[in-house]
């Protein structure tokens, strides 16, 4: 058995999630790897390692914020969300969406750089900001630096650069002026770094991600990638997925965009191509997205069904209750 899974969100760790559902195998006898996922947005920095250092920066809104990051063997690891994340500042009805600024993930990433980092990943998702990234680039000193590595944004979204304020400002608190005053504003800072960096950040995909700070990461250099894509790769999900018998994944909610780049639609994806039989555990499910798993060939057991009350109260208990009961299905 394979424990594939990505955190419930609030609630439960990826890592805890895993950990509940491979009890279950164990003690129905089956053997069972763990494996925590993500999708380059929050908790990715978790999965790859966890923090092991701390490093004081400008926060969204101007306060300092003691962000946490990894360093190790050369590779950094930087979740903007620690150091630019709604949850920094306040949450959506704190934040201020016309002043909120990366510059203190720009602050890491120059620290990751003062630190002889040869590679550097940086995790984009859960932003309070819309300022296409550029406090972040103009945080960095001598940004020619980061030519001479490995650089990387781990996107968990494909929109670009000029629809990043439409799509996701409304949820960091802005109101529709202000969300048009944003893509004007992005539109600006896109021409200034065409004309700074001859670098076009409107046509690649993702670089609207976390309000645009994955493409101006992009005028800098960096290669955006899929964040799921990165994560698998140095989990080596495929060489694991290979070797197991069937797959249970999960996430906290299951929805319309659990299939677009996220950790249940993609693991589910894999499965059907390896011929592995999959179950999804999830805290709750749409009926159109439990509908859509279920046409792929995966069951779906929701902890709101099975357990009530129960699935906020003791989430991790439930997580391993439903993997008991999707392990009983398959053997009926």
């Amino acid at each position: 058995m394979l424990a594939a899974v990505d955190k419930f969100r609030g609630t439960v760790s990826a890592s805890e999630v895993a950990a509940a559902i491979s009890d279950a195998c164990w003690t129905s006898g089956h053997e069972c790897e763990e494996i925590a996922l993500a999708d380059g947005g929050e908790g990715t920095l978790a999965v790859l390692g966890g923090p092991n250092r701390t490093t004081t920066v400008e926060g969204p809104l101007g306060a300092p914020v003691d962000a946490a990051w990894r360093l190790h063997n050369g590779t950094a690891v930087i979740e903007m969300a620690l150091a630019s994340g709604l949850l920094v500042a306040g949450g959506a009805e704190h934040n201020d969406p016309i002043a909120a600024s990366t510059v203190g993930t720009g602050q890491l990433i120059d620290s990751a750089l003062d630190l002889g980092a040869e590679r550097i990943i940086v995790c984009v998702g859960g932003s309070a900001t819309t300022d296409g990234g550029l406090g972040a680039v103009q945080a960095i000193s001598t940004p020619a630096r980061l030519k001479r590595l490995e650089f990387e944004v781990a996107c968990d979204v494909r929109t670009k650069f000029l629809d990043a304020a439409a799509v996701f400002a409304p949820q960091k608190g802005a109101s529709d002026s202000q969300v048009k005053f944003l893509s004007t504003r992005l539109a600006g800072t896109a021409q200034w770094y065409l004309d700074r960096f001859g670098v076009d950040v409107t046509r690649v995909e993702g670089g609207g991600a976390a309000g645009g700070l994955a493409g101006g990461l992009y005028a800098l250099g960096a290669r955006l990638v899929p964040g799921f894509d990165l994560v698998a790769e140095e989990m080596m999900l495929l060489e694991h997925l290979a070797q197991c018998d069937a797959v249970i994944t999960g996430e906290g909610r299951l929805d319309d965009t659990s299939f677009d780049g996220k950790v249940v639609g993609s693991v589910i994806a894999l499965a059907r191509t390896h011929s592995k039989p999959v179950a999804v555990v999830c805290g709750d499910a749409t009926n159109e997205a439990r509908r859509h798993a279920e046409r792929l060939g995966a069951q779906v057991i929701t902890l709101r069904d099975e357990f009530g009350e129960a699935a906020m109260t003791s989430p991790k208990q439930c997580v391993h209750d439903a993997a008991l009961i999707s392990l009983r299905r398959w053997s009926s």
